[in-house]
């Protein structure tokens, strides 16, 4: 969290996430260079730009597959939370290989004309009902686009000023970025003899995020089917659990019948409820915990006090709270959410207390 503007927010643990993902890159890419003239010599050499434009290009669709994985990846498992934490990182970066690979192959393709490079791609294939001749570069051109304006709208700055759901609307591109690639690498591939490797390690990666996400999509429904609890009388409580269920400094997460999930926070022998959703990037905060007395999301560390809702001074974010009671040990929480910053009295579990 920040209270004022900065470009870029390192932390020891993002400069070391950093220079792991940058070296991770350039060995890749030499590794896939050196490779590359040693397989390809002699009468089946190819140019050092081709060679670049292959490396480049599949490092940045390798990257990307890493960044969509990361999400389900830490649904299903949280010790891939500290990756979550720095993905937007992998994300800017990833925009700039594609960079690098775009502006390569626009210069070695589309450079040594008399019509401006751009202006070649745009118009020199027009062939948009062939399947074997389609324009596939403009995909290409397409994703890179899109992974501009994430890359662009990545800082804390736009997702406070656009607000949290239009940031993440926006964000959510990144899956049309995903088959714009898809669609590039397969289409490319009919138009050139490179055989069957690179369009099968594509297919094998859609598979694998295909799969990734579906896992861990069904967990998180079966997750909502099981937290879903009954109402003891007028439909506005539900019961979360016996008191002593819930670990100390944890949360229960129960979800409503058509309502957002609701973390139930225990501190001690008192018990607080706040909406499970972060303000910042929608993180599951009651898979956080309390740390310094404020909750913190797990995803990337924003905290609330659990009884009104707010940030810690000086941020000023504030989240929804909900009426906590306890009815013979049993936690009760009331589904109707109060304003933002609303404070209110944590229960407390006095059976605990004095046995």
């Amino acid at each position: 969290m920040s209270v004022s503007y900065s470009a870029v927010q390192w932390s020891p643990h993002k400069r070391l996430y950093d220079i792991v993902a940058a070296a991770a890159i350039v060995l890749y890419i030499v590794t896939f260079v050196g490779v590359s003239k040693l397989t390809w010599s002699g009468k089946n050499s190819i140019s050092d730009e081709i060679v670049l434009i292959r490396a480049t290009g599949s490092c940045a669709i390798v990257m990307l597959h890493v960044i969509l994985c990361i999400g389900p990846l830490a649904r299903l498992d949280t010790r891939f939370l500290p990756v979550m934490y720095n993905r937007r990182h992998l994300g800017v970066m990833t925009f700039v290989v594609a960079l690098i690979h775009g502006t390569i192959t626009l210069g070695y393709y589309h450079g040594f004309g008399t019509v401006h490079p751009l202006v070649s791609l745009l118009t020199s294939n027009t062939n948009f009902d062939s399947f074997t001749a389609f324009p596939f570069q403009l995909l290409g051109l397409g994703a890179l686009t899109i992974l501009f304006l994430l890359a662009a709208t990545s800082h804390d700055f736009w997702l406070r000023n656009l607000t949290a759901g239009v940031w993440k609307s926006l964000h959510m591109l990144v899956y049309l970025a995903y088959a714009l690639l898809v669609g590039h690498v397969a289409l490319g591939a009919l138009q050139a003899d490179r055989g069957l490797l690179g369009p099968a390690a594509v297919l094998v990666g859609v598979c694998v995020v295909s799969v990734l996400h579906v896992l861990a999509g069904r967990r998180e429904w079966r997750l909502d089917h099981a937290r879903i609890s009954e109402s003891p009388d007028d439909g506005r409580w539900i019961d979360v659990g016996p008191a002593e269920d819930i670990p100390r400094d944890r949360a229960r997460v129960v979800a409503p019948p058509g309502g957002e999930r609701i973390a139930v926070f225990r501190s001690g022998d008192s018990f607080s409820a706040i909406t499970n959703v972060c303000a910042h990037q929608g993180g599951p905060l009651g898979e956080g915990k309390i740390i310094d007395g404020c909750v913190t999301c797990p995803w990337h560390g924003w905290q609330y006090k659990a009884h009104d809702g707010c940030s810690p001074p000086p941020f000023a974010e504030k989240i929804a709270t909900y009426q906590v009671r306890i009815v013979k040990g049993q936690v009760q929480v009331n589904t109707t959410p109060m304003p933002p910053g609303t404070p209110l009295e944590p229960a407390t579990n006095l059976e605990s207390r004095h046995g």
